[in-house]
């Protein structure tokens, strides 16, 4: 389970953000509010199947960034042509992007 960034939130969130106190860096988490706003009221989430991309990373993004445009109708066979022609990756290194799919 991983929290996406996404919220729909009662305004009981922010008592519990004025509530708690500042974290690492003196940062004040969102989180922590919502698990001190399940005490006093519900909280759903949604379960999802699919697959998750790490944006929060330069690797997660390059690589949803990339599966997305292979699978885009428009750009997709371009971009999966330009792949297989990429000699960004060095003498040797780029031999496994003339395998794409």
């Amino acid at each position: 389970m991983a929290v996406a960034g996404r919220y729909i939130l009662t305004p009981g969130i922010f008592d519990q953000i004025r509530q708690q106190a500042s974290g690492v860096g003196g940062e004040i988490q969102l989180t922590d509010g919502i698990a001190g706003l399940m005490l006093d009221e519900s909280v759903y989430a949604f379960q999802y199947q699919g697959k998750r991309y790490d944006c929060g990373s330069k690797e997660g993004f390059l690589e949803a960034t990339v599966e997305l445009a292979l699978q885009h109708p428009e750009v997709g066979e371009h971009f999966r042509n330009t792949l297989r022609t990429c000699k960004s990756a060095g003498p040797g290194k780029d031999a496994g992007l003339k395998n794409l799919a």
